[in-house]
């Protein structure tokens, strides 16, 4: 796959990732791109390989992009909304056919969906970095991720940290944890499908939208 071979990181879009995390260390999960085995368990937790729709939150200079390329169908697309205008130039230089990169933020993912018209993704695949994200913004970034799925659909964030899990805990339940401690740093993995059955599901929900009006 020609395309592909553009997005794998070159020395200085390796230089990139570093100078970006320097500049703007709340947007950049880690000082590196992720591993290999990193991206092969996000492939496999994703289920991408049967998706139609596929969005990628914080790619970066590709690395977990090309992945989930590689083992999407032909038909399918993979919408990837990055923040930073350095790395959005970057993941565009691959001119895949099936890849749509939106520079902006993951909170109006509803929008974006539409904007390019895209349906309800089958899988939201997140690496942004939900630990040094103000609590606000943060919230409002797993309510849009909710809002986008559908019964079924699955969301994904690899993390250094576990914060994403008490800001998706109200909207999604608790989440299946794995860790893969072959990338550096260690990488925790927590994994939810909408709509799966779990305690106070309506309870948490309702304090979830007051702490975002309470915010806002």
């Amino acid at each position: 796959m020609p395309h592909l071979e553009r997005l794998r990181p070159q020395p200085d879009e390796r230089l990139a990732f570093l100078q970006v995390f320097l500049r703007k260390p709340q947007q950049v999960g880690s000082v590196i791109p992720s591993s290999r085995f990193l991206e092969r368990r996000l492939v496999e937790l994703t289920g991408v390989a049967n998706a139609r729709v596929v969005v990628e939150l914080g790619p970066g200079t590709g690395g977990t992009t090309r992945a989930l390329l590689h083992a999407l169908p032909p038909d399918a697309k993979l919408l990837a909304i990055e923040i930073d205008p350095r790395f959005a130039a970057i993941l565009r230089e691959s001119r895949e056919p099936r890849l749509i990169v939106h520079e902006g933020s993951a909170e109006t993912l509803s929008a974006v969906l539409r904007q390019h018209g895209l349906g309800a993704p089958d899988v939201v695949v997140s690496g942004i970095p939900f630990s040094t994200m103000e609590p606000a913004l943060a919230s409002r970034i797993a309510a849009a991720i909710h809002e986008a799925l559908p019964s079924g659909g699955r969301f994904v964030a690899y993390q250094v940290r576990d914060r994403v899990h008490d800001v998706a805990r109200p909207y999604f339940g608790r989440a299946r944890v794995e860790v893969e401690l072959r990338n550096i740093p260690p990488m925790r993995i927590f994994s939810w499908r909408k709509g799966e059955p779990f305690v106070g599901t309506r309870k948490r929900l309702i304090r979830a939208r007051r702490r975002e009006h309470a915010w806002t």
